[in-house]
């Protein structure tokens, strides 16, 4: 299940990456096209509506422009031949012509089934790429439905990642119990009864309409927290008015002292405990053990580029804690003069210092072989190392400072190691085998 887990959070990432490099290109003209297929989709109609296009396309004035819209429809038929159907989670597909930093033009078709299902369909031809719908597929999954339940109202909310959104809010007058009536006293108490019964109702029917996805009447909520002051709450949960399906999902019923907003908050204090699922509060889990290890100095923890990825070929680290935004490229580069390869982690500023590109001692040019994000190298070779990848952002507090003081990247390690006795070893390079 971790292991499940971690490949989504890998996929998750490289479809950031996908959309920052998707919404920075532009084209010249309306030359390209972004295409999004929902999962039951025909392929034959979309087919059909592109060979329409193609129709419609021909008729474009400009002939620079009715060049590469043709071209980039064409390019949009050829890849759809592929698939005799709509894969299970849909298709998504970005064909066009863009300029590059350089001014030249390059032909670019990127089709992939997405990790999850996307319920949007699609179909533009723009001087860009629409990635709105796949920012969608990026929202974490884990979303939770609030109910925050008193005599004075009840709120409707949920809370995703580190957002939380209000979706609903009515307030009710309940009658209240009072000594007089003599004789109606009985029917003071039906009515009060029956008021009650009524909101309980009311909440359990809005509860199944916000909580509910119509399309696949499927909760739209990994899980329900019920909170209140009073025993309403207990009372809706347990009531048969209260949707079956959402019963299921609750996942923890806690007493607030205030109703409204200010319990919605509270609520959620309460039952971080039980959402430690939820990425923000995993997050900083993760990286509150990975600084407790060092508060302790244990010897298991690992950060810097070059001593992590010396404990990973050491097949040492247990858990690999990258930023998802590190900015650091790995370069394969070759001594012209003897051959050898370099590996290199080269940031920013040491990109632009020559010097990393000249061996040391004898200043002979290093030529680059391969150049690539050290995020993708690790995305792709995490698993041979036999450690976990975790993204981790600088959203929280624990975030920010692993970014900023560690340098984005550490690992937590199966067992103690100190680096520094392999600094000594490979500055002097004495050790040898001995027979």
């Amino acid at each position: 299940m971790a292991d499940q887990e971690s490949d989504k959070n890998i996929e998750i990432w490289k479809i950031k990456k996908l959309i920052k490099g998707l919404e920075t290109a532009r084209g010249n003209g309306t030359s390209m096209i972004s295409l999004i297929m929902p999962p039951r989709d025909q392929v034959a109609r979309v087919t059909k509506m592109l060979a329409d296009e193609y129709g419609t396309a021909s008729n474009i004035k400009s002939r620079v422009n009715r060049q590469s819209v043709l071209s980039a429809i064409t390019s949009a038929q050829q890849r759809l031949k592929l698939y005799n159907k709509v894969p299970p989670n849909g298709l998504v597909l970005y064909t066009g012509t863009i300029v590059t930093d350089d001014g030249k033009e390059k032909k670019v078709t990127i089709d992939f089934e997405p990790f999850k299902p996307i319920n949007a369909s699609l179909y533009l031809c723009d001087n860009k790429f629409h990635t709105e719908p796949l920012n969608e597929l990026l929202e974490s999954d884990d979303k939770f439905g609030f109910i925050v339940m008193d005599g004075n109202g009840t709120l409707f909310g949920t809370l995703s990642g580190n957002t939380r959104e209000v979706l609903h809010k009515f307030t009710v007058d309940l009658p209240k119990k009072h000594g007089r009536g003599g004789q109606s006293a009985l029917r003071f108490a039906r009515l009060r009864m029956e008021k009650r019964h009524n909101y309980v109702r009311k909440t359990a029917e809005l509860a199944t309409q916000f909580y509910i996805n119509p399309a696949t009447s499927q909760p739209n909520v990994s899980g329900l927290i019920l909170a209140g002051s009073a025993d309403f709450k207990t009372e809706l949960s347990q009531s048969e008015l209260f949707d079956p399906r959402l019963q299921a999902k609750i996942l923890n019923v806690v007493d607030v002292s205030y109703g409204g907003e200010n319990g919605f908050n509270q609520a959620i204090e309460l039952s971080a405990e039980i959402l430690s699922n939820v990425k923000f509060i995993q997050e900083k889990k993760l990286i509150g053990k990975y600084f407790e290890e060092i508060s302790q100095d244990t010897g298991k923890y690992v950060f810097g580029v070059e001593d992590t990825l010396k404990a990973l070929e050491m097949g040492a680290v247990e858990t690999l804690i990258v930023w998802e935004n590190l900015d650091i490229n790995r370069y394969e580069l070759k001594n012209n003069t003897t051959g050898e390869i370099v590996i290199k982690h080269l940031g920013k500023d040491q990109e632009n210092n020559q010097s990393n590109f000249h061996e040391a001692e004898t200043n002979a040019e290093l030529e680059v072989q391969e150049k690539i994000p050290l995020l993708e190298w690790f995305a792709n070779e995490y698993k041979r190392f036999g450690c976990t990848l975790e993204f981790v952002t600088n959203k929280s507090q624990e975030g920010s400072q692993f970014c900023r003081g560690f340098g984005g990247i550490g690992g937590l390690l199966r067992y103690q190691l100190d680096m520094r006795t392999f600094d000594e070893l490979s500055d002097g390079d004495v050790y040898e085998d001995s027979d």
